[in-house]
């Protein structure tokens, strides 16, 4: 029977003629939807041989149509904003720090055009591209030097490949972190070409452990923030400075991996054991690195900064060219480096401060005024306001957790999974999370200008 049916499925230019092809060519080029409309009959094609019972072809008007949206459904990008009301400041899957207006400003004024990424305006001769932003690195955490890639998991590989290449590098066992995307410290560095020296146990690593592995093949010492995960109770590592000590005790650098790039105590926001950048650099590291995306509020780069001859030394390594960042990158992360130049100024203006140091009582305030409005909502049975509890997530601090306001959304007539779907899939994309048959919408993570982009979100929804 498959045959019978195939007979009857139109040809590409039968459909083309029909009123909603014909409409889309006016808005899509006429080779997408020309292309769009041979791949859907292709699949569709397939269906009928596959099929375990006979199908009948719709009407050519009908399959026109269904065509048509498909190919618009096509169209879509899969990258669109979102507004992140999961309470996880830095969301993975959401871009992590959304970025200040400073750097937003200095995006629009480079992208457009030309800028000089690596030419310096007085000489006009050529310059190294990290120049827009090694001063204020330099500044803001006393290194003498500094160099900008794509991560901090670039920064790790490419500081481990232009230092100790060939040789051992010595870590502690309890530090051998994985994060996400399949990244394991020592995957990196066998493919920087550096030997592991894993000294220690899990929970206790002394200072002799790292004395005593020390010999003609160890090219550095290297201290890893954990700062997804957390060893309590009977645990033990030495000091940064004990390490510091140590390394040029025996002419060897030391490497401080700090992970997601603090360049303030976050203690004041009540999150303790993030290192800081500056203090790194003041206990005597060699090479610091950090992220600029998480704990910084900047764009997705990694920083490494220390000192001059060993960050050059960096710099001129053939896979610094391979990490490099461009010049988007460049100018969001000099604008997001100048607010820090006044703390009181970034508390204010870097996005991720700003919602860390939001109020309950200004949370509440907002999350009144949006549970009233999404309480009268067709779609809605009940939206109340509670009290709760989230992380700041991108894999810092994992075990402290953030006061915070949520509404909580009951669905009327559907299922909360149906209704998290649906606005997952709306423009702009809102992800809250789900506890105990409700949907949360926190606002700890939801800028404040957003706030009426959930109403509108929430009186668009359909009833179940």
């Amino acid at each position: 029977m498959p045959n019978s049916v195939l007979r009857n499925v139109p040809s590409v230019n039968d459909l083309l003629e029909r009123p909603p092809l014909r409409r889309l060519r006016d808005n899509l080029s006429h080779s997408v939807v020309v292309g769009g409309v041979r791949t859907f009959l292709d699949n569709l094609r397939r269906e009928v041989q596959t099929a375990a019972a006979e199908r009948k072809m719709p009407e050519v008007g009908d399959l026109a149509e269904r065509i048509a949206q498909w190919i618009l459904r096509q169209e879509e990008s899969p990258l669109r904003p979102a507004v992140n009301a999961t309470g996880v400041l830095l969301h993975t899957g959401l871009g992590r720090a959304p970025l200040a207006d400073d750097a937003l400003a200095a995006i629009s004024a480079v992208a457009g055009g030309y800028a000089t990424v690596e030419v310096d305006v007085v000489t006009g001769e050529r310059s190294q591209r990290s120049r827009a932003v090694e001063k204020l690195l330099e500044q803001l955490t006393g290194a003498e030097a500094a160099l900008v890639v794509n991560n901090n998991a670039g920064a790790t590989l490419l500081t481990l490949a232009a230092l100790a290449a060939g040789k051992e590098v010595i870590v502690s066992r309890g530090q051998l972190i994985e994060i996400g995307g399949s990244y394991r410290l020592p995957d990196v560095m066998t493919a920087g070409g550096v030997r592991l020296r894993e000294v220690g146990t899990t929970n206790k690593t002394r200072l002799s452990d790292f004395l005593s592995a020390i010999g003609d093949e160890t090219a550095a010492l290297m201290r890893v923030h954990t700062s997804n995960y957390v060893v309590v109770g009977f645990a033990e590592q030495p000091e940064l400075a004990e390490l510091v000590e140590l390394a040029h005790a025996h002419d060897l650098p030391l490497i401080d991996d700090i992970g997601s790039g603090a360049l303030i105590d976050y203690s004041q926001f009540g999150l303790t054991g993030e290192p800081v950048a500056r203090d790194s650099i003041k206990a005597g590291a060699d090479v610091v690195l950090f992220s600029g995306d998480k704990l910084l509020g900047g764009p997705q780069c990694g920083v490494i900064a220390g000192r001059r001859e060993l960050v050059e030394k960096i710099q001129h390594h053939p896979l610094a060219r391979a990490l490099r960042v461009d010049k988007i990158t460049l100018a969001a992360l000099a604008a997001t480096l100048r607010l820090y130049r006044d703390p009181e100024k970034a508390a204010q203006e870097v996005p991720l401060l700003s919602l860390l140091s939001t109020s309950l009582e200004n949370l509440r305030n907002r999350a009144q005024r949006i549970a009233s409005q999404a309480a009268a909502s067709p779609a809605i049975e009940s939206a109340e306001v509670i009290d709760e509890r989230t992380f700041l997530g991108g894999g810092s601090v994992p075990t402290q957790e953030i006061d915070t306001v949520c509404v909580a959304l009951a669905p009327a007539g559907r299922s909360v999974d149906s209704l998290a779907a649906e606005l997952r899939g709306g423009q702009p994309s809102v992800f809250g999370r789900i506890q105990k048959d409700r949907l949360l919408l926190d606002l700890r993570s939801v800028l404040p200008a957003q706030d009426r982009v959930l109403v509108e979100a929430l009186q668009h929804v359909g009833a179940g």
